[in-house]
């Protein structure tokens, strides 16, 4: 079983286009989708979270800043999901030296419905069976969080210049375990309007809410 750090990444440098207004810092409940996404993080299990965010984007940094996380902000924009990833996996390196039993978590910053115990879930999956990659899948379509052991950042790094990550997952060399999880969370991202309409109207029916 493995006991080392987990290191998350939020790619959180998007301009929400099709969202057409800021999605990250909308309001749901109490909180925003950026603190929804940053709580149950810090209450999943862990280690240290790095979200990178571009320079002007000064209502999302104090969003983030309010969970006690610091903002990581490249010199130059990242262009895109790729290069805010690699930006998050230096700094990463940079403070906290990763050993190669420690991990790498990626989650994008419009996934608001994962909860704590959900990520708590599938870290201990994951430590329990010690994968080099971690996908959960649900009906057959791969999700989020990936989990990956540190030592894969070098063969992202390699990648192609106009290619993402996603292209890294299907690379043969690259071993991939599926986890299939019955849980349609793992799907659910935030892009377009009619998505934050049903997040609403989920909030308001949650005997919680």
């Amino acid at each position: 079983m493995s006991t080392g750090r987990i290191f998350a990444v939020i790619p959180a440098a998007g301009l929400s286009r099709r969202m057409g207004q800021p999605k990250l810092i909308l309001p749901i409940g109490n909180t925003t989708v950026i603190g929804r996404v940053l709580t149950a993080q810090q209450a999943g299990g862990v280690t240290s979270i790095s979200v990178v965010v571009r320079r002007d984007d000064l209502e999302l940094q104090d969003a983030i800043r309010k969970h006690a996380v610091e903002p990581l902000l490249p010199a130059v924009d990242p262009p895109d999901m790729r290069a805010s990833i690699e930006y998050g996996l230096a700094e990463i390196e940079r403070q906290f030296q990763p050993m190669a039993e420690d991990a790498w978590l990626l989650l994008p910053a419009d996934h608001p419905v994962m909860d704590a115990a959900l990520i708590q879930r599938i870290i201990a999956h994951w430590r329990s069976i010690a994968a080099e990659v971690l996908i959960p899948t649900c009906h057959g379509r791969r999700g989020h969080p990936l989990i990956a052991r540190w030592p894969t950042v070098g063969a992202v790094r390699k990648l192609p210049a106009d290619v993402g990550v996603n292209a890294w997952l299907r690379f043969p060399s690259t071993a991939v375990t599926e986890w299939p999880i019955d849980d349609p969370r793992i799907l659910c991202d935030l892009d377009r309007p009619e998505d934050y309409a049903r997040l609403q109207a989920e909030e308001l029916r949650s005997p919680s809410s």
